[in-house]
């Protein structure tokens, strides 16, 4: 292999391993800054509960209604509060008709985010009571233009609201990106959703901290704030907490261990800023490989300027320049890499990342990227290179060989170790996320949609039921608290025959149904009989168990018991299998499944099998759309609302296998290379072997030999940090594998083959090459 052969090599391996890590360190960025642009963002906190549940320490993120005011008003520290809702509405104007998400919140919301207004004015865009503040992007949709401020809205088909002000569309980086409107708090208080009940924890509460304010000492003053007004409505106050948790962790701290926020997000961060540190290094690897075993072709340049009274600082100067025009050509292969695959990246991660090229930081940073790259990958062999002695050169003895071979094995080894671990990790990820995709999920999800009964369908919710079944898309629904994929609440305080004071304790997830939830949902009756209000009246108050709520109350007979809860006596009549309501990579939780006692706003069908999906969903729209004309027909299936549970995991192990790939392949381009130079050292020694009657295959063999034994070493340096690693990663799942040997195995044989793979042409063209051209050569 030539000059052009190695240059190609060095210039498409750091290539490829700048583009790498440039991607994950534009989405690393990405993450970081999620809720940081605030102005005021350092002392915006989110207001969180903390209590022991279950003999555990639990957080949660929603409060009480009637926090934020009672924060404000006596903490002189908290310079603003404000309530905030969530909620799903129709919204209509002329003949558009709109189902999307926005939320309520107190016009201190406005003054405690910095969101820009295109129109209208901010200190009073929430005052109003029936004022609505709009996005730009919801605005062209309903009216086809965003100067729209007076123009009337209509909410649910019955208020009628006034645009008091237009935003800009919430940042890609924000955690209301998929926030379409706001509405003031008045109207919320008007609908009769809220209450001043201290234990209604459905409502979220930020706060805004004055300037000098030490959110510690805060903490420590507002932590029974909640706890001194639910004395005598909760049994046992002395755990109920509240905190403060700052914005600039909402997103990558939001995982809680032992009660306290400090996993989520942030585990992914720093796992794939790691991979991309070593992406790059690994390239930079590359080139000091390639750079230091040619190196006898450049030992008479190097004695000769040095004769000539070159010092070492010149040549140190020279080799680490050439290396840095080189990153250069490779920061051009790269930033061409970024930005025709970056589109690609956003669909792999569900993500919005954009190069902002218009920036002079983003250039600031870019050029000095390359430099540092160009500097780390250049420095030792320039060392190295000017370090030769002109005398050792003109005698031939300039190579010290053990300590450049050394070097160059070091380098190998630390490359495929860090591959091995990225190979050891995708499988483990994989057999993590296949483990729980084969879980039970203890319901039928084929042909199961779920769907809310918005608007009219609640009062023709029977009517509708039969047209669903006699029209033929559908052979059963139900009616239920919401669908059976999602844990909608969590309640405590429940009591039964036989239970303690500190039972009051344990977390029950609630969930109501009237009749055929059994049937169309496809859960196993286990004891008893599924809730049937239309033959047996008395089933508003009926209650099915779980089999987990069955072990937890600690019943030998279920059926016929009494369980008080919300201020009710239920009567047992069921007990289900267990059912995933939740993470299907944790314990099921102890379920109670009332009868229609709790509001029942969603509907669950069970599509006909005869009819394809797309007939099913044509009858069941024009059923919906007859008796609930202006709102969309808006559903979810089953299976993919139990997919979606494993999008987080399956985007981690995407990434750490698309990045696996791109480090076998960096660290393949350097083996090529180094296999190659090997090879070519080698060419009288192969030459007088062939002679001498030495076949193809020992040939191969020679050549093969010493980097097997490399990547082996790497193999035995790499599996115990990645079992450790993956161990570790494994602990945040309740229900999990156990890391097999036949992980280690499969991957200490695919990294040998790989090896073989990337050398073996070298070593087969050595091995082929004709023995008196080999001799010749010399």
């Amino acid at each position: 292999m030539g000059a052009k052969g190695y240059a190609f090599i060095n210039i498409t391996g750091l290539a490829v391993g700048m583009a790498s890590s440039m991607l994950i360190f534009l989405w690393i960025r990405h993450e970081l800054t999620f809720d940081r642009f605030y102005p005021k963002t350092g002392r915006l906190f989110l207001v969180y509960n903390e209590d022991k549940i279950n003999g555990e320490m639990f957080v949660w993120g929603s409060t009480p209604s009637v926090l934020a005011p009672a924060l404000k008003q006596d903490y002189p520290e908290i310079e603003n509060a404000t309530r905030y809702l969530p909620v799903g509405l129709l919204l209509s104007a002329n003949d558009k008709h709109i189902h999307v998400d926005g939320n309520f919140a107190d016009p201190a919301f406005l003054d405690m985010f910095y969101f820009a207004f295109l129109y209208g004015n901010k200190t009073r865009a929430l005052l109003d009571q029936n004022g609505i503040i709009l996005t730009k992007s919801l605005a062209e949709k309903l009216f086809g233009t965003a100067d729209v401020i007076g123009k009337t809205i209509r909410i649910e088909r019955k208020d009628n609201f006034t645009v008091t002000g237009i935003l800009e569309d919430f940042p890609a980086n924000s955690s209301f990106k998929n926030i379409g409107y706001i509405l003031p708090w008045q109207y919320l208080e008007t609908l009769g959703w809220t209450n001043g009940d201290w234990n209604n924890n459905n409502f979220y509460t930020y706060v805004l901290l004055n300037e000098k304010a030490d959110p510690a000492v805060v903490n420590r003053k507002i932590s029974k704030a909640t706890a001194s007004h639910l004395k005598g409505v909760l049994s046992d106050v002395s755990n109920r907490k509240i905190f403060l948790h700052g914005a600039d962790k909402w997103h990558l701290y939001s995982r809680q261990e032992n009660g306290k926020l400090v996993g989520g997000q942030i585990v992914t961060v720093r796992l794939f800023g790691f991979i991309a540190a070593f992406a790059l290094l690994i390239a930079c690897f590359n080139f000091v490989n390639l750079s230091t075993a040619r190196s006898e072709k450049r030992a008479k340049e190097v004695g000769i300027r040095k004769v000539a009274g070159a010092p070492r600082t010149a040549l140190v100067f020279q080799f680490i320049s050439e290396s840095v025009i080189l990153a250069l050509c490779s920061g051009l292969v790269a930033f061409l890499i970024v930005f025709t695959s970056l589109p690609a990246f956003n669909a792999l991660l569900g993500s919005q990342i954009v190069v902002q090229v218009g920036s002079v930081y983003f250039w600031v940073a870019a050029v000095g990227y390359v430099f540092l790259t160009g500097v780390l990958a250049g420095i030792y062999p320039a060392f190295f290179l000017s370090g030769f002695q002109p005398v050792k050169v003109i005698k031939g003895t300039f190579r010290s060989v053990n300590s450049v071979f050394s070097t160059r094995k070091g380098l190998v080894v630390l490359q495929f170790t860090f591959a091995i671990v990225l190979i050891i990790s995708t499988l483990v990820i994989r057999q993590q996320i296949g483990h729980a995709q084969k879980r039970d999920s203890g319901y039928d999800k084929t042909n199961l949609l779920f769907t809310q009964l918005t608007g009219d369908l609640q009062q023709h919710y029977n009517i509708v039921q039969q047209e669903l079944v006699s029209g033929g898309a559908a052979i059963s629904v139900s009616k239920s608290i919401g669908p059976i994929t999602r844990l909608n609440t969590r309640h405590w305080g429940v009591s039964w025959p036989g239970s303690t004071q500190k039972d009051k304790d344990i977390e029950f997830v609630p969930f109501g149904a009237d009749f055929d939830f059994l049937k169309t949902n496809g859960v196993k009756l286990m004891a008893g009989r599924d809730i049937d209000v239309r033959k047996f009246p008395t089933d508003s108050t009926a209650l099915m168990l779980n089999e987990a709520a069955v072990k937890t109350m600690r019943l030998k007979d279920p059926l016929g018991t009494t369980v008080k809860f919300s201020g009710k006596e239920w009567h047992v009549v069921g007990v289900v299998k267990d059912f995933i309501f939740a993470s299907p990579y944790e314990t099921v939780n102890p379920v109670l499944i009332s009868g229609p006692a709790y509001d029942l706003s969603w509907a669950s069908l069970r599509l006909n099998p005869q009819n394809t999906p797309a007939r099913n969903l044509e009858i069941a729209q024009a059923i919906f759309k007859k008796y609930n004309p202006e709102y969309p027909f808006e559903y979810t299936f089953a299976d993919e609302s139990y997919r979606a549970k494993f999008a987080d995991e399956q985007r981690t192990g995407r990434l750490t296998g698309l990045f696996t790939g791109l480090t076998i392949l960096i660290s393949c381009l350097g083996l090529f290379g180094l296999a190659a130079y090997s090879a070519s050292q080698r060419t009288k020694e192969i030459g007088v072997r062939k002679v001498l009657g030495a076949s193809v295959v020992s040939i191969i063999q020679l050549l093969s030999s010493e980097f097997v034994r490399l990547v082996c070493v790497s193999f035995l340096i790499a599996a115990p940090i990645a079992w450790y690693a993956m161990d570790q990663w494994l602990q945040g799942y309740q229900y999990r594998i156990s890391i097999s040997i036949a992980v280690f195995a499969v991957t200490g044989l695919l990294s040998v083959l790989i090896v073989l793979t990337t050398v073996s042409f070298q070593a087969v063209k050595a091995a082929l090459m004709n023995p008196v051209e080999s001799l010749r050569s010399e």
